[in-house]
C-alpha cells in the first residue's frame, strides 16, 4: 500500500509564534504516525517559486494523511500558525509501483 505524504512550502513571518504551532501539531502527528522526511533543510529552486521553508512528512497512507489534516487534534494547532506564516501544502497519495531500471 502506497503511503501518504503532506507536502508543504512555507514562509514563516512570526519566528516565535509559530513555534507554538510546532508543539501542538505533534499530537496530530503522533496519532496518525506522520513522520518528518524533510523538515527546512538546506535547499534550492532550480526552476519555478516557492518559498524559503519546506516540510516533507510520511503517514503510513493516504487516508492517514488526509485524516490528520482534519482532525481536531490539527485543526486545534493550525488555529496557532494563522498570522505566522503562509503555506502551500499538498495532501499526496505515494507512489507504489514500477521504478526505472539502469
Amino acid at each position: 500500500m502506497a503511503r501518504g505524504y503532506w507536502v508543504g512550502h512555507v514562509d514563516v513571518s512570526d519566528p516565535d509564534g509559530y513555534k507554538q504551532y510546532q508543539a501542538a501539531n505533534a499530537a496530530a502527528f503522533r496519532k496518525y504516525g506522520g513522520r518528518f522526511l524533510v523538515r527546512a533543510g538546506a535547499s534550492e529552486t532550480p526552476e519555478g517559486a516557492t518559498r524559503s521553508r519546506h516540510v516533507v512528512i510520511e503517514f503510513p497512507d493516504y487516508a492517514a494523511a488526509r485524516d490528520c489534516y482534519y482532525s481536531p487534534e490539527y485543526q486545534a494547532a493550525l488555529k496557532k500558525r494563522e498570522g505566522k506564516s503562509l503555506i502551500d501544502l499538498v495532501l499526496v497519495e505515494g507512489y507504489d509501483g514500477p521504478q526505472p531500471t539502469d
